[in-house]
């Protein structure tokens, strides 16, 4: 080996690891690691990971109470229809900055894409753990159910929309590479990109609904309406706004080092102005709901034990939240509007679950047994969301999201 080979080798081995271990020795990383989450974390994965491979040796009937009569249990109803809205925060996040030059949200909008791209990225996770023959993921893409399916649709809009978010993160990968040639070219296409992640996005949160226009028979009519495609897209963006509140409070508390001064300073009032975006989201979401029921003429049934449940959600996380939301703005405190956020994010997250699985095949026997998951299941989706938790965390520690690159400030 030449000198000049082994100097490029050393170098890169130095860069390698400077990146990897954010320039500390690997007894200095190896001492941060020590962290209560981290032994909390390393204990869920020690006990979820061999329960995940349980499920790929022996099947889903080893890990879940889901069948043909209930085909969604707690990895979809939570991973994938709680978890899709929560990740509207792209291109909710991207249309407010790239298209409606709202310019001032600059410090959250790589944050959002972020959170945006991983929560998609797990919701397929937990498909793929969910799907009886993951490898043949590529059927309703490609040879299944024909153009004119919804699941068609919602495969093709998911995957597209994977690309189009990597493509808009990756401005923040090449600024932390340093990759000044590459860079340019992706500074270039991330208007085009946001204008694909508009359409794509607004595509496939409405059709996560359209799937259950085909079960009139089968989700309780109270959840049931034929605005339900415009009742998943209008709650997915208030959830988003409320999402990028959260996520950015908790990047802000836990990954302090990791933001710059102009994050920091510009949270509270940011966070307030997303606040008001989210009270006019929810408000159009609790309206849309009222249409529904009065135009199916369902009121007689808000007074069945299921009616008494609709309206602890409908009143106790939608209306509640948005009121909570609407005070925060109004006196302008940063701390109640975050509270609001994260009490109306559990409304999404209870109103899916609601339309996946407790409102679903309402009347058939031996539904309680169905909507009690087994503890296998439980870990299973705890042990994912602790590693979606820690990949998240890897990536705003070292790469340029919540802070300014030295050299890159005129970027996104």
């Amino acid at each position: 080996m030449s000198d000049g080979t082994f100097a490029k080798n050393e170098n890169f081995r130095s860069w390698f690891m400077d990146k990897l271990l954010m320039g500390m020795s690997w007894s200095e990383y190896s001492r941060r690691l020590i962290t209560p989450f981290n032994i909390v974390a390393a204990i869920i994965l020690a006990i979820g990971i061999p329960v995940i491979a349980t499920r790929f040796v022996y099947g889903l009937a080893s890990v879940t109470h889901a069948s043909n009569e209930y085909p969604w249990g707690l990895l979809l109803g939570w991973g994938l229809f709680g978890g899709v809205p929560l990740s509207a925060t792209g291109f909710v996040m991207g249309t407010a900055y790239y298209i409606f030059g709202f310019k001032g949200y600059k410090p959250l909008v790589r944050l959002g894409v972020l959170t945006g791209f991983m929560g998609y990225l797990f919701a397929v996770i937990y498909l793929l753990t969910d799907l009886g023959r993951p490898w043949r993921i590529y059927y309703p893409m490609i040879i299944g159910f024909g153009t004119a399916s919804v699941l068609f649709l919602v495969a093709w809009h998911v995957a597209t929309y994977l690309t189009v978010q990597f493509l808009e993160f990756s401005e923040a990968i090449l600024e932390w590479l340093k990759s000044r040639r590459v860079y340019r070219w992706a500074t270039m296409i991330v208007i085009a990109m946001t204008i694909a992640g508009i359409i794509l996005s607004t595509l496939h949160q409405s059709a996560l609904g359209a799937l259950f226009l085909l079960a009139p028979g089968k989700l309780h009519p109270l959840w049931y309406s034929s605005y339900i495609p415009h009742l998943f897209l209008s709650s997915s963006i208030y959830a988003a706004l409320c999402m990028v509140i959260v996520v950015s409070y908790l990047v802000a508390r836990f990954v302090r080092h990791a933001t710059d001064r102009n994050f920091l300073e510009n949270l509270d009032p940011l966070t307030v102005g997303l606040g008001k975006g989210a009270c006019v989201g929810i408000f159009v979401y609790l309206a849309l709901k009222l249409i529904g029921v009065a135009h199916d003429d369902n009121w007689h049934l808000l007074n069945t034990p299921y009616g008494k449940w609709f309206l602890v959600e409908i009143i106790g996380f939608v209306l509640m939240p948005a009121l909570v939301l609407t005070y925060g703005v109004k006196i302008k405190s940063a701390g109640i509007v975050r509270l609001g956020a994260f009490y109306a994010l559990i409304g999404i997250i209870l109103n899916r679950m609601n339309v996946s699985i407790i409102a679903f095949n309402w009347n058939l026997p031996g539904h309680l047994h169905h909507i009690i998951p087994p503890w296998q299941e439980v870990v299973i989706v705890l042990t994912i969301a602790t590693i979606h938790i820690l990949i998240f965390r890897w990536i705003v520690s070292r790469m340029p999201v919540v802070r300014e690159e030295p050299g890159y400030s005129g970027g996104h």
